[in-house]
Parts: structure tokens; C-alpha cells; sequence
């Protein structure tokens, strides 16, 4: 008896899935468009990297996002590519000084990099220290602008939800996004996917992007500011849920599997019948 109501369960969550897939429009170069495929894992070999970017250049992914070390050797790899190339800056806790964040700013620009998101400086603001978020913000802008590159400001939100400086978990990220507007960031972005904190279980866990946090953000965004939703997002409804509240980005390592399933729904021949990621989950 069991078995069968499981059964039947499992049946009615394919149709409403299937019916939420279908009442969304969508093509699939937006889907793939949306996603930097990320490539950030500490031990990231070299094989690894390659492959990840042969796979981000097959699906025509709007970046590969790799860490500062790659960069010149993602460019080269793409270098005749429409996948552009984004990397991180201070990551991925924010603690590095603003001096720093703007050299490695402008080294990413110089080998490549048409996109950068950078971390704040976390503990300045959990002093609440506004003003100096706000000016490391403004003053890697301004390095990533002068090159040609935009810049995203990912604000951590696994180490926001109990909030700071006097602020409770929702006003912080609504300031820290209007911080980072104010300074002239081109995205405002949920995590790092390395944000672990620590549960009342003991263990620790990354969130990454929530639905209640993208919707927030947007919310608090003007248009010209848009919101990159990066941890978490591991297949297609969560992605097209996430673009449907309003982020125009996704950061994932779940690419693969997220756009053969995108694909298969459009009714499109499949790239690939390995669903392997190139790195761990993100």
C-alpha cells in the first residue's frame, strides 16, 4: 500500500513539475546565457579546469567563472569563444586589503577577464562600517570599469541571516545591496557557495541562494542593478524559479546536468549522455 500512494506521489510531482517547466517560456540560450559555470573548487586540478571550459564553450555558458590563478589559461582555452571569463576577488571570505582586491582586479582584467565578483570585506561590515564597504566596492568598480569588465558584489548572505551592526538579517542585506548600487556595482550577488556556517545539529552547511533572499534582493535592487543567485541552484525549476523572481545569473557547477535537462524539456537533442560535473557540487 505504501509503495503504491509513493508511487503516486512520485507520478504527481513529475506532472506538476512538467506543468511548471512548460508555463514557463523560455529558449535555450536563455537558460544557458544565465549561467557562469563555476570552477572554483580549492583542488581544481588542471585537467579539470580544461574540461570545464570545453564543457562551459559546448553548452555556450555566459562565463566560466575560475579562480585568479586561471584566468590566463581560461583565456586561452576560450580564446575564440562567446563564453566570456569572470573570476573572484578576495575569496572567498572578503578579508583581503582593498589594495589587494584592486591588484588582483586589474591582473584578472589584463589576462582576461570581462567579469569580476568580489567579496566585502565581512567583518568591516558586521562593525557596520558602511563607509569603507562602500568605498572598497567603489574603488574596484572603478579599476573593473576603466578595463571593460563588470563587477559583481557578492554580499554572503549564509553569515547575514542573523543579522549585525544592529541590523536584523533582512535590513542588513537590503543595506548592503543598496551599498553596493550606490557604489556603481553592475550585480549584487547572494554567496560564494563557500559560506559554511555552523547548525544547531553541529554540522556545517553552505545554503548558498534562497528563494527568500533572490526576491529580497530584487526587490531592493533598481532596475539598473541586477542579482546573481550562486550556491544551491543544481537543476532547471530551481533555476527558472530563480528567474522568475528577477535574477539574470546563476552560478553553478551543476551545469551540465541543469542544461541537458533544459534540452530535454524543449525537446532538443541532448549534448552530452554523461551527466558529469567538472567539479564538486556548488
Amino acid at each position: 500500500m505504501s509503495f503504491s500512494i509513493t508511487n503516486t506521489l512520485d507520478l504527481r510531482f513529475k506532472q506538476l513539475r512538467t506543468v511548471f517547466l512548460k508555463s514557463m517560456e523560455y529558449k535555450y540560450s536563455d537558460v544557458a546565457g544565465m549561467i557562469d559555470h563555476a570552477l572554483l573548487n580549492p583542488t581544481l586540478s588542471e585537467n579539470e579546469l580544461v574540461k570545464g571550459c570545453t564543457l562551459a564553450e559546448t553548452y555556450q555558458t555566459a562565463t566560466v567563472c575560475v579562480k585568479p590563478c586561471d584566468v590566463r589559461r581560461a583565456t586561452k582555452l576560450l580564446e575564440n569563444s562567446k563564453t566570456g571569463i569572470c573570476t573572484v576577488i578576495g575569496f572567498p571570505h572578503g578579508a583581503n586589503l582593498t589594495e589587494v582586491k584592486v591588484l588582483e582586479t586589474q591582473k584578472a582584467c589584463q589576462e582576461g577577464a570581462s567579469e569580476v565578483d568580489m567579496v566585502i570585506n565581512l567583518g568591516r561590515a558586521m562593525s557596520g562600517d558602511w563607509k569603507f564597504v562602500e568605498e572598497e566596492v567603489r574603488t574596484v568598480r572603478q579599476i573593473a570599469h576603466s578595463q571593460n569588465a563588470k563587477l559583481k558584489v557578492i554580499i554572503e548572505n549564509d553569515y547575514l541571516n542573523f543579522g549585525g551592526a544592529g541590523l536584523d538579517g533582512n535590513a542588513f542585506k537590503r543595506l548592503l545591496c543598496k551599498i553596493s548600487e550606490n557604489a556603481g556595482a553592475d550585480w549584487v550577488k547572494t554567496s560564494t557557495g563557500f559560506g559554511y556556517t555552523k547548525q544547531p545539529e553541529g554540522n556545517m552547511i553552505s545554503r548558498g541562494a534562497t528563494v527568500e533572499d533572490v526576491s529580497l534582493m530584487v526587490g531592493c535592487c533598481s532596475t539598473g542593478m541586477q542579482v546573481k543567485a550562486a550556491g544551491g541552484v543544481k537543476d532547471l525549476s530551481t533555476l527558472l524559479q530563480m528567474r522568475k523572481i528577477g535574477a539574470t545569473r546563476i552560478g553553478t557547477s551543476s551545469t551540465q546536468s541543469i542544461l541537458e535537462e533544459c534540452l530535454k524539456s524543449l525537446g532538443l537533442s541532448p549534448l552530452s549522455d554523461k551527466h558529469e560535473n567538472s567539479t564538486s557540487t556548488y
